[in-house]
């Protein structure tokens, strides 16, 4: 998860009410109901366990670019197939073959790590609260990928968490980061914290804003609730930045770009 920044700006928001999820007709609730208990949330679970272990074992065997790569993908991607969700990506052509770039995205559900990491095609690395860290096998197999673990109880921890983390950023990886700093309950946009624009710029990598719509109707944030449904997810046109970027001008930049798309999803 993103770094501890108490200096935000904001912009324009969207909306402070909860998106309604589609309706299950009445007729098709008990099969619904089994389909979610029996199916969905099973699913979930055991191929957590299983592909988790998996990783685990492939990365203490020196495996663990093949692991992020195919296998958390491929987790990715069976989830978002048994919970009937139809992921639209657009912008890809924005995208240049091989190349670092620092993901900036807005967070709305738990089914927003499906979308990206099954289905950007990129090699990812997340940024995510240490708390996960004490998550049975996903914790682990999520260390021994690389993925960042950041201490968020202060700036300077999360800075230092951030700091030793860029030397192990090398060739294509991209580093995902949620600015607002935790899913938004509301379709509104949070402000963006800043971590991420500054390991961009001193990485020297440019930031890709990238856009994800409608997540939030197929499961809340805190809830189990799956429902089927079609979501988006956007790549807008990378960032380049240098090292007399201006960091909170960057912030709000990115932040207009990805809050105009979610506004204006037919012109995203």
């Amino acid at each position: 998860m993103p770094l501890p920044d108490p200096s935000v700006q904001t912009v324009q928001i969207q909306s402070t009410e909860t998106p309604q999820q589609p309706r299950i007709p009445r007729a098709l609730l008990l099969p619904y109901l089994f389909y979610k208990w029996v199916i969905i949330i099973p699913t979930l679970l055991i191929s957590t366990i299983l592909i988790g272990s998996l990783i685990i074992v492939l990365c203490f065997l020196g495996l663990a670019n093949f692991s992020s790569r195919v296998l958390a993908r491929a987790w990715a991607r069976l989830n978002a197939f048994v919970t009937l969700m139809e992921v639209k990506v657009y912008g890809r052509e924005h995208l240049e073959d091989g190349r670092p770039y620092v993901l900036v995205a807005n967070h709305l559900s738990l089914a927003d790590i499906y979308v990206l990491y099954g289905f950007t095609g990129l090699n990812l690395r997340w940024v995510m609260k240490k708390e996960l860290r004490r998550v049975p096998v996903l914790g682990l197999a999520c260390q021994l990928m690389g993925h960042i673990y950041v201490d968020r109880s202060s700036t300077e921890k999360a800075l230092a968490s951030i700091t030793a983390a860029k030397e192990r950023i090398q060739g294509d990886m991209c580093v995902v980061f949620f600015p607002e700093g935790t899913r938004s309950r509301t379709s509104e946009l949070r402000p963006f914290k800043k971590g991420a624009f500054r390991m961009a710029q001193d990485l020297g990598i440019p930031v890709l804003p990238v856009s994800i719509s409608n997540t939030n109707r197929i499961v809340p944030s805190d809830t189990l609730d799956w429902r089927p449904g079609a979501v988006s997810l956007t790549f807008h046109q990378p960032i380049t930045i240098d090292n007399n970027t201006d960091i909170d001008q960057l912030a709000i930049d990115t932040r207009t770009i990805i809050n105009d798309a979610l506004n204006n999803p037919v012109a995203a």
